[in-house]
């Protein structure tokens, strides 16, 4: 099963703080992409990585190659087709910038969006930009015409609830205000991850993805529990066996000792964490850690 995001990589600041060197990241067969990312680094504003620490917010690459990505031989190579950076802020300091990269074919359907809201122009949130592949013409164009108010749609509940939100089903009264065209291009699920700024402005990414061609083989989200002592899975959906798990009956007894571990070093320290087949990337609007979403490959 081929999925939608193909590779996840991460950057962290260089001891000093003026570069952004290699961090880590799951790669899959994507070999020789693997193996000429670890040896780069980044100053500000430098690359993919350096333009969203530059900016301080999400950034779509919707062409990597002849762009200013600087690896867009070896991305070809290994299908990937755009890319979105994702700064990570703990506080008021970066921790890291994750870069997470998508490929599509002739049966694929899906779409990565950026959604944004400025407070001082408007209450709604409103398309910055978006990738949607083959997905065709209509749903773009329906997109960018589409406002959301802060806990409508998708993008708009992530918004509210400053946490991810994950929809199995967006044909099936979950809320998705451009279900019908959803449906029609193939698109079915979508899970939406508010961004970190801190300027005020606040970023809602979101992943469309069909059933050929899933987000990930597996979605998770951990939060705290009401002790705030421990961390707890909040949702869980396997694509093999297509249903949403009860998150009050989950324990964590299922979860590989390794994975659990880098749950928890990413919501400790703000910066993704690996452990094959899954990488943890903390979620943390306006600098502040409200989850971890686990990505399983």
């Amino acid at each position: 099963m081929k999925t939608f995001i193909r590779v996840i990589e991460y950057w962290v600041p260089s001891e000093d703080g003026s570069l952004l060197e290699f961090g880590g990241g799951l790669f899959g067969p994507a070999h020789r992409f693997a193996a000429v990312s670890q040896n780069l680094c980044f100053g500000r504003g430098e690359g993919l990585p350096g333009r969203a620490w530059d900016t301080g917010h999400p950034i779509v690459l919707k062409e990597l190659s002849g762009s200013y990505f600087r690896r867009a031989s070896a991305a070809k190579a290994a299908g990937l087709t755009c890319g979105i950076a994702v700064p990570i802020f703990k506080g008021s300091e970066l921790s890291s910038v994750a870069v997470i990269f998508c490929g599509d074919d002739e049966e694929h359907a899906g779409a990565i969006e950026l959604w944004g809201n400025d407070p001082e122009e408007s209450t709604d949130m409103t398309l910055v930009d978006g990738y949607y592949g083959t997905t065709g013409d209509t749903f773009e164009f329906i997109s960018r015409a589409t406002a959301f108010r802060r806990g409508t749609g998708l993008p708009g509940m992530a918004w509210e609830q400053q946490k991810p939100v994950f929809l199995p089903d967006l044909g099936k009264g979950s809320g998705f205000l451009r279900a019908d065209s959803a449906v029609k291009v193939g698109i079915n699920r979508g899970f939406a991850i508010p961004c970190s700024t801190l300027d005020g402005h606040s970023f809602v990414m979101a992943f469309l993805s069909a059933l050929a061609t899933p987000i990930a083989r597996r979605v998770e989200t951990w939060e705290l529990d009401p002790t705030g002592m421990r961390l707890r899975r909040t949702l869980g959906f396997s694509e093999s066996k297509a249903a949403d798990e009860d998150h009050e009956t989950i324990a964590t007894a299922d979860v590989s000792a390794s994975a659990a571990g880098a749950i928890a070093r990413a919501f400790a320290s703000g910066v993704p964490s690996v452990a094959e087949p899954v990488i943890a990337i903390p979620v943390a609007p306006q600098g502040r850690i409200t989850a971890v979403m686990a990505l399983h490959f």
